[in-house]
């Protein structure tokens, strides 16, 4: 097996979303996914994209992704946010998902970040040893929150 890493094209969107509907059946949370092939092409090669992706390919066959973009904090500047790495359940704990945090990694550095961010869910004991093993930081004061887009559209009506 030799696998490639390399920034993901358009062409590679159908592939990508398959394997985002694999990682939300692993969380326990395919009926959550909202999003569709389309609008991830537009978000990621329209005219104001916002996201990218790199893809891992055994033999031509992509088998995993890094899914990031770019945020702001203003104590630290401009940062690389993880989303997800996706590795197809046949792939799994071959080493594939090091290959492409590390080049998320040295992504991070080309692109002059002043550090790398992801979220990782409480019971996911595999992922969270995964990171221990970079000397990951696990913040435990603050506390994520988050409104859906009908919470959002309640808010908005309401107000109106």
């Amino acid at each position: 097996m030799e696998i490639q890493i390399r920034q993901g094209v358009e062409a590679d969107l159908e592939r990508v979303f398959e394997l985002v509907k694999e990682l939300a059946e692993y969380e326990r949370a395919s009926d959550q996914v909202e999003n569709t092939i389309e609008s991830m092409r537009e978000e990621a090669f329209g005219p104001k994209p916002i996201f990218g992706f790199l893809v891992a390919e055994d033999q031509g066959i992509i088998i995993g992704i890094v899914v990031y973009y770019y945020r702001y904090s203003t104590w630290k500047g401009k940062r690389l946010y993880l989303e997800d790495i996706i590795i197809t359940e046949n792939y799994r704990w071959q080493g594939i998902g090091q290959q492409l945090f590390e080049a998320t990694i040295k992504l991070a550095l080309t692109e002059n970040c002043n550090g790398l961010t992801w979220l990782v869910l409480n019971w996911n004991t595999p992922a969270i040893n995964f990171y221990t093993k970079y000397g990951a930081n696990f913040d435990d004061e603050w506390i994520v929150g988050s409104l859906t887009r009908v919470q959002l559209e309640e808010f908005v009506s309401h107000k109106a």
